[in-house]
């Protein structure tokens, strides 16, 4: 089968192509002339050269093609120009979806995020059904996934068979960049977070993300979204496992949120007015820090059976690929741990 993956340099997308590949399908990726391609090295897909916001590419990709994951995003938590995250986000995942229209595309899967969903001030985690309220889009990359998430739910009206997944908070390898996830494993390895602030992630392996792109082609119903996550943690206890896999302690330091959001106003006034470069602490990211992004994957676990891979094995996998990729030094890893 013909499948398009975009976003396919980045971390899910890399994820999403590298399981199509194993199960026998032909991959095509989107990439734009300037992408960082190290995730693609060695894999046998077809490379169209493009961008999201150029129709004519986006239709060059999709021709022939039976399914579509649009993976590709503008993930960031500051930008000299937020427009050019609504550029990418919204308008791109119109191009996509105005492609896929005009192709016949059997199957669309949007990758969207749970910073869609609302995060309720009750003690249970929230699921697809909870509204999120204007004053919980701390940032334009929410807004702006927001908004595409919307665009692209608008086709369905059009005929269009698409699903929309929300992944939580992945862990795991190919984190090329890496993601805020991500850079907590790393910045934790390298002794460098000296205190934690309270807040709370759902984490979900990598791995159990990409297969809940390929379940939501084949068992997701149209129209619907699909929380693909696994375990709620505080900080805490994410530093805690990591602990117990490095042997390094966790800080116990507790930073007061009023000087966490100090720290992240002050560094991104001088990013905004002076250097013009991404903030060492980016506001949006303290300000989403805020409130704990718990929530429940129970609706994709009984719909597309999404995999439920221990925490621990996720962090694992993220280490042993930090580690080989030269992100970490590998004399890090618990003794114990290293030996098995």
């Amino acid at each position: 089968m013909h499948v398009l993956v975009t976003g396919a340099t980045g971390f899910i997308g890399a994820n999403v192509a590298r399981l199509l590949l194993e199960r026998g399908d032909d991959v095509r990726v989107l990439a734009r002339p300037t992408s960082d391609r190290r995730n693609l090295k060695g894999l046998p897909v077809e490379v169209v050269t493009g961008d999201l916001r150029d129709a004519g590419s986006v239709r060059r990709a999709v021709q022939g093609c039976r399914r579509v994951f649009h993976v590709a995003a503008d993930y960031r938590f500051w930008a000299r120009d937020p427009g050019e995250l609504y550029r990418s986000n919204v308008d791109g995942t119109v191009n996509v979806m105005e492609a896929c229209l005009a192709e016949g595309v059997e199957r669309v899967v949007h990758t969207s995020t749970v910073g869609t969903i609302g995060l309720s001030a009750l003690p249970a985690p929230c699921d697809e059904r909870t509204p999120l309220l204007e004053g919980q889009l701390t940032s334009h990359y929410k807004r702006s996934k927001l908004e595409a998430e919307r665009a692209a739910l608008a086709f369905v009206a059009r005929g269009l068979p698409l699903v929309v997944v929300n992944p939580s908070a992945p862990v795991g390898p190919w984190d090329a960049k890496p993601t805020p996830t991500g850079q907590i494993v790393v910045d934790f390895v390298r002794r460098r977070l000296p205190a934690v602030v309270d807040t709370g992630l759902n984490v979900v392996h990598v791995r159990d993300v990409a297969e809940g792109h390929l379940a939501a082609a084949e068992r997701g119903r149209i129209g619907e979204r699909y929380i693909l996550g696994h375990r709620d943690m505080t900080l805490v206890e994410i530093l805690g496992e990591l602990s117990a896999l490095t042997g390094i302690p966790a800080p116990r330091l507790r930073l007061p949120y009023a000087v966490a959001w100090a720290a992240g106003a002050v560094s991104t006034a001088l990013s905004d007015l002076v250097t013009h470069r991404p903030p060492a602490v980016a506001l949006e990211a303290v300000r989403m820090a805020r409130r704990r992004m718990f929530f429940d994957p129970g609706k994709a676990i009984r719909e597309l059976g999404l995999p439920q891979t221990p925490v621990r094995a996720a962090f694992e996998d993220a280490i042993i690929w930090f580690e080989q990729h030269g992100y970490i030094p590998t004399s890090r890893r618990n003794a114990a741990w290293a030996s098995q």
